[in-house]
């Protein structure tokens, strides 16, 4: 049998030409023009040859670069049905978060660019329509998608010329309250849109709360008792046992079926599901009979986390996002050979649960922030509470009034989330919430939407907040430690992704004081004054700066809020020079903070440059690549002071 051959457009210069014979598929490669109407016309056994060959291609990527893995993987067979039905160029395809959108990337026109993922200068790892017009809009955070849709939906009925919005959404996004602000008025005025409800059972780590438990508690009440007993006395009149068996079997299934819909049908949306997420002639089917529907209609799929690669299948959080692995055996190929900030936070905030009044939360990273140790140890006193950074943060509050210590354990982006509850719940009343912040300053390649780089200017502004940080894993314990006896406000101290730039052992630990700074070198004329990691940036170019001549002062200011105005005094009358390094933005900063105080004691014939970031959103990429672009690598910083310095 000759095979039956059909060239599919990738891109601009690259198609898959998949060859269908009566032994198994395969494929080649060819240089075509990319069509998005392609998918239209391919048969159901070439749409599913083309989704086993966005798996590879997303494996053989994620692989060598890092990236989201398992939920992109699951997505693939509901992306390319969304393809095959819409066309991307008339309507807006939303994703929330989106970093499960890797298919949608490569059936618009980045297959070949897709070999850049999350490098520096590549794609991104996120929707982002500066990336392409195939994104309607930029995602990196949970729970935006039905928003944005209703948005369409309103516009749309002002007279954009938008197609109905296709929004995919996952089940793990369905714990954030803003997916309900969205559903309530969309229930009410009905705006047409397909919602695909991507239903894998877990969001990141295992699902919490109610509407994750909602299919498993309806079937317990009395209704579907009653009704299951009534059936069950009409089968036991059937004299076959196996046949009522069966029955009943299959009725209990059926009716799991059909009661997931009626939270959305109650909300005034039309409910299709669920329906198997990896079936492409089904899902073609139910999207098609969605969109001829024209109201708002969300359709339940279930799929499997990791589909297509059998080690990542399932219920495994750690194949979520990850870095370079083999595919063969699935382990990592980078091994860490130092403890992370997070895994000494954890291992510290451990030490206190002996304390029963120490109780802590995390909104939906329980291992990203190391939280998951503490859960696993006393799981009733710390809790993720999913995808609710602001119900963290208030919760937390409450519990502090009641007597209890509460650590709140958030990355900096997400903690943006939470930032009224902040203010009105916490700092207004001076409860004493402690605030871990995960991944501040710049986390490398999830881009924009990710940097931890806003905390210090967003928490600085807000009376009775301290705010501290540590220079290394060992001031990290420190820190800590001060947290737990701090009892007299709301505080918050930072921590970077993956390590410090600063080693262990450099410099003793020591306490936390509220409100001192440490002197670590002293020197003349010039003074370095380093913030948490910025310490490390600033002791490198201490070193680089005594080689070629420079005798710097270096100071650990340890406490932006408050400042230690004493120390500070003392240096900046026998300083004339100084550098301010943090790991955040410039504006609302640290270098802010000191000139704010020079200006109030108005200090004179002191110069002052900061090394904090300008105001710019910074792109993904290696943190080491994106540091060096930005001026903030070892070399930079120093040429810069030179150049400075020289020019005085």
């Amino acid at each position: 049998m000759a095979p039956l051959c059909r060239a599919i457009r990738i891109s601009s210069n690259l198609c898959l030409r998949i060859c269908v014979n009566d032994r198994g598929y395969m494929t080649s490669q060819v240089p075509k023009v990319y069509d998005f109407e392609s998918l239209s016309t391919l048969s159901l056994a070439e749409l599913n040859v083309l989704a086993a060959r966005i798996r590879q291609r997303i494996l053989a990527v994620v692989s060598s670069n890092g990236g989201h893995l398992s939920s992109t993987l699951g997505a693939v067979d509901l992306i390319v049905g969304m393809h095959a039905v819409f066309d991307v160029k008339k309507h807006p395809f939303i994703f929330d978060v989106s970093h499960q959108a890797y298919a949608h990337k490569l059936l618009t026109g980045r297959w070949e660019a897709f070999s850049t993922l999350r490098q520096f200068g590549g794609i991104s790892g996120f929707c982002n329509p500066n990336e392409s017009a195939s994104d309607y809009f930029i995602a990196g955070h949970s729970s935006t998608s039905l928003s944005l849709a209703v948005g369409v939906g309103r516009a749309r009925t002002l007279g954009a010329k938008s197609g109905m919005p296709v929004v995919m959404v996952g089940d793990g996004s369905m714990s954030a309250g803003l997916i309900y602000e969205a559903l309530n008025e969309l229930g009410d005025k009905k705006y047409p849109m397909v919602i695909i409800l991507n239903d894998n059972e877990m969001s990141i780590a295992k699902p919490i709360g109610a509407i994750s438990n909602y299919l498993s508690q309806i079937l317990t009440t009395s209704f579907y008792q009653k009704t299951r007993d009534s059936i069950k006395k009409m089968l036991t009149k059937m004299p076959d046992s196996a046949t009522y068996l069966y029955l009943a079997k299959r009725f209990e299934e059926s009716l799991k079926l059909i009661t997931p819909g009626i939270l959305f049908e109650e909300l005034g949306l039309d409910y299709i599901g669920p329906i198997d997420g990896h079936n492409i002639e089904l899902i073609i089917a139910t999207l098609h009979k969605a969109k001829e529907m024209n109201k708002p209609v969300i359709i339940h799929a279930q799929t499997l986390k990791g589909k297509g690669y059998e080690i990542a299948e399932g219920h495994f959080e750690h194949w979520h996002g990850v870095g370079p692995f083999d595919i063969d055996t699935g382990s990592m190929l980078k091994k860490a050979t130092t403890l992370s900030p997070t895994a000494v936070f954890a291992q510290s905030l451990q030490t206190y649960l002996g304390d029963e009044k120490v109780v802590g939360a995390t909104a939906a990273m329980p291992s990203g922030t190391g939280i998951d140790k503490l859960i696993e140890k006393a799981p009733e006193r710390f809790i993720d509470v999913a995808i609710c950074e602001a119900h963290a943060v208030t919760s937390m509050a409450a519990m502090a009034k009641e007597g209890f210590k509460p650590f709140v354990a958030i990355y900096s982006t997400f903690l943006q989330r939470a930032y009224d509850q902040i203010i009105h719940d916490v700092s207004i009343l001076n409860l004493p919430v402690r605030f871990c912040i995960d991944r501040a300053g710049i986390v490398g390649e999830d881009g924009e939407t990710h940097q931890g780089l806003f905390d210090i200017a967003y928490l600085r502004s807000i009376p009775n907040m301290v705010l501290f940080a540590p220079r290394d894993n060992e001031s990290l314990r420190q820190a800590v430690d001060f947290a737990y006896h701090h009892n007299t406000s709301p505080c918050a101290f930072r921590y970077p992704r993956g390590a410090f730039v600063l080693d262990d052992g450099i410099f003793p630990a020591s306490v936390f004081e509220l409100g001192k700074a440490e002197v670590l070198k002293e020197g003349e004329k010039l003074l370095l004054i380093g913030y948490g990691n910025g310490v490390g940036r600033a002791y490198k170019a201490y070193e680089e700066l005594v080689k070629i001549g420079y005798k710097p002062t270096l100071l650990d200011l340890r406490f932006v809020k408050p400042l230690d105005k004493n120390i500070l005094f003392k240096l900046l009358n026998t300083h004339k020079y100084i550098c301010v390094l943090s790991d955040s933005y410039y504006m609302g900063g640290v270098g802010s903070a000191i000139l704010e105080c020079i200006a109030e004691e108005n200090v004179q014939d002191v110069a002052l440059k900061s090394f904090e970031i300008k105001d710019e959103f910074i792109p993904h990429g290696n943190s080491a690549k994106v540091e060096s672009s930005l001026g903030l690598g070892t070399k930079e910083i120093v040429l810069a002071i030179q150049k400075w310095l020289d020019s005085k």
